[in-house]
């Protein structure tokens, strides 16, 4: 009888004792949680830290996730400054205005080109309708991995029409898919200039982006200057299209029949000469019929000793460029 009190003590005190366990392991957990979130908090304002030196005449305002780098991992960010300037902002306007006008019948309205070209719809459907062509890929997709697969397949087009012109490919999957504005931007103003928009971009716009860098676990920073666009001559110039683009783009079928009508032409007149054209590409590259055609069409004869009948050397088929251009 004497012990069962004993027994029932010591079952209260073991629970307790459990009880006891319990809270301190609880708060035990609870402390390291918090330990965890503030080493993420110090790291994040490390990161801001170290792009807001002296050496930026601004603070740049960031995401948490763009101070959280592996190492030699890097990422990109506009300063805030040169997103109030006035050209940058006409340019953003600019380019939604162009990108609706197109998609006007497929009744796509952007209103924010990092929010609504991320994902690769808006852009499927604006190269489609720029190009005149369809591109295999699902219509809607909502996971990350069915969007940059989409993204991939968009991009890959582009970079086969823009790539041949001479353009440096400034885009990529991972940084349309996040958003980066200057990728964005650079991406547009390309297709804009090369499928001759419609549009008169600002000139000479460019911002100032920070270069975030992590070198042997030290968060490095550098600015430079993003240019999108030039002069309106030189933009225009550069990627100046003809009659023949649009036949190889549009109809190769018929580049033959083209130049069997050219041939027609210029024997035409080559055979007041005794002369006579069977290849345009051989026949005219030293510039030797292409100076006498010239001159049988303007009625003017060019002195014999003002070119060279059979060229020899790339110098005197120079010669010929500059007759005919004068």
């Amino acid at each position: 009888m004497a012990t069962t009190p004993i027994r029932s003590q010591n079952v209260q005190q073991a629970g307790r004792m459990k009880k006891d366990e319990s809270f301190l392991g609880k708060l035990g957990g609870t402390l390291v949680r918090k330990k965890k979130a503030k080493e993420v908090s110090d790291l994040q304002e490390e990161g801001k830290n170290a792009i807001n030196t002296p050496l930026s005449p601004t603070p740049t305002d960031i995401h948490p996730e763009d101070t959280m780098l592996e190492e030699n991992e890097e990422r990109t960010m506009i300063e805030p400054n040169s997103k109030e300037e006035a050209k940058f902002k006409e340019l953003i306007k600019v380019l939604i205005d162009w990108i609706n006008d197109v998609l006007v019948e497929e009744r796509i309205i952007v209103k924010s080109l990092e929010e609504d070209l991320y994902d690769g719809q808006v852009l499927q459907k604006l190269l489609e309708k720029l190009a005149n062509r369809k591109l295999n890929v699902a219509e809607v997709t909502q996971s990350e991995i069915g969007q940059k697969q989409k993204l991939q397949t968009v991009l890959e087009s582009v970079n086969d029409l823009l790539r041949p012109q001479g353009w440096a490919i400034k885009w990529s999957v991972d940084s349309i898919h996040r958003k980066k504005m200057v990728a964005i931007l650079h991406l547009l103003v390309a297709l804009a200039m090369h499928f001759r928009a419609p549009i008169r971009l600002p000139e000479h716009v460019s911002v100032q982006v920070v270069v975030v860098r992590k070198r042997e676990g030290i968060l490095q920073t550098s600015h430079v200057t993003e240019e999108f666009t030039s002069t309106t001559e030189m933009m225009m110039g550069r990627f100046e299209r003809d009659a023949f683009d649009t036949l190889f783009d549009h109809a190769p079928d018929k580049l033959n029949v083209v130049k069997k009508s050219l041939i027609t032409f210029v024997n035409k007149h080559l055979n007041k000469l005794n002369l006579e054209v069977t290849e345009l590409e051989t026949q005219f590259a030293d510039g030797v019929y292409l100076v006498l055609l010239m001159g049988l069409l303007e009625d003017y004869f060019v002195p014999l000793y003002n070119f060279y009948l059979t060229p020899e050397s790339f110098e005197q088929k120079v010669i010929h460029k500059s007759i005919v251009e004068s």
